[in-house]
């Protein structure tokens, strides 16, 4: 990875976060932190952590376990490998616009952690930092989730850094061209499907009810990639994946969705997961394997996942106007 000898700036990126390898000890681990964060989950950490240690960890471990095993690269991770390319490439391109700034990624659960990666670069004599949560639409979810672990960490110090979060990025005209220039870039090698569905991460209604402006990111995301390709919002799905328990969640569900469509005449179908800036479990098993399933098993003929920007050089040049804006006056 590329630094700068001596910078007072460093730039984060920010991501979910994986187990270390695909095994069931690992994943459970990884779960463990990942589902014990109340602002995941926010049942009463009593009742949950007897539900998460008793019962979720030992068997949704093991089936989280051999999923991962199916979509891991020999590089590790997708998540991790993609990750580390974004930073590689993001300290390139900044080194060549002579920005003067160290750049890292972290983990918001698992390692590299947020705290240790903020400890490494201030014995390295940074004091100002920009974090960038790798989720284009905010939620408490994700992204103040982030916030919270650079709060816990600032209260333990004396002298705090100075530090800028980018709450959110998915309205701007830079990721917009980003996102649509990759799904028309598909549409060239691979031709153009009857109907492009959005499929995001879903959270609790609950949530939304709460003040979380997700939904309506999300919404907005869709919003402008269909008017940036020439859609009409009838070509356009949203739907909402990956729900747990028996709360309702955001609809409509993204299975549910599958099943149905080919019913009503819509046999070939896109998808696209513009909420993840790095492929990971989710789309590349959840989404590209088992919703195809889903699909094709209901009656529908033709199924394509479109990628995630991940470490593509238009995703790279969103990040790069990010810190520049981030850096500006500083």
């Amino acid at each position: 990875m590329l630094e700068r000898a001596v910078s007072e700036y460093a730039v984060v990126l920010v991501n979910l976060g994986t187990p270390d390898e695909p095994t069931v000890p690992a994943v459970q681990r990884y779960l463990k932190q990942f589902l014990s964060d109340q602002r995941v989950v926010d049942y009463p950490a009593i009742l949950w952590q007897c539900i998460l240690r008793g019962i979720i960890l030992p068997f949704r471990g093991r089936r989280v376990a051999k999923l991962y095993q199916s979509i891991w690269w020999e590089q590790g991770s997708p998540l991790r490998v993609i990750t580390e390319r974004q930073t590689e490439a993001l300290a390139k391109r900044l080194e060549l616009s002579d920005t003067p700034v160290q750049v890292r990624y972290a983990m918001t659960y698992g390692s590299p952690s947020i705290a240790s990666v903020l400890d490494d670069l201030t014995a390295r004599g940074v004091s100002r930092f920009v974090v960038i949560p790798l989720y284009p639409q905010y939620s408490a979810t994700t992204t103040a989730a982030i916030s919270d672990q650079i709060a816990l960490y600032q209260q333990q110090r004396r002298d705090i850094a100075e530090i800028r979060l980018v709450k959110h990025y998915h309205h701007t005209a830079i990721y917009r061209k980003a996102l649509a220039g990759s799904v028309q870039m598909f549409w060239q090698q691979h031709g153009q499907a009857d109907k492009l569905l959005l499929s995001f991460h879903g959270i609790p209604e609950r949530f939304v009810r709460l003040g979380d402006p997700y939904e309506q990111h999300c919404r907005e995301t869709a919003a402008n990639l269909a008017a940036d390709l020439g859609l009409t919002p009838e070509q356009v799905l949203v739907s909402f994946q990956s729900r747990v328990g028996k709360e309702k969640w955001l609809q409509p569900y993204t299975d549910e969705l599958l099943e149905k469509l080919p019913a009503q005449g819509e046999k070939k179908l896109q998808v696209l997961c513009p909420a993840f800036a790095a492929d990971c479990l989710e789309t590349l098993e959840e989404i590209a394997v088992e919703n195809k399933e889903v699909f094709l098993h209901a009656g529908g003929t033709d199924y394509q996942y479109i990628p995630a920007l991940n470490a593509a050089p238009c995703h790279i040049r969103v990040f790069q106007q990010l810190v520049q804006q981030q850096l500006s006056g500083w």
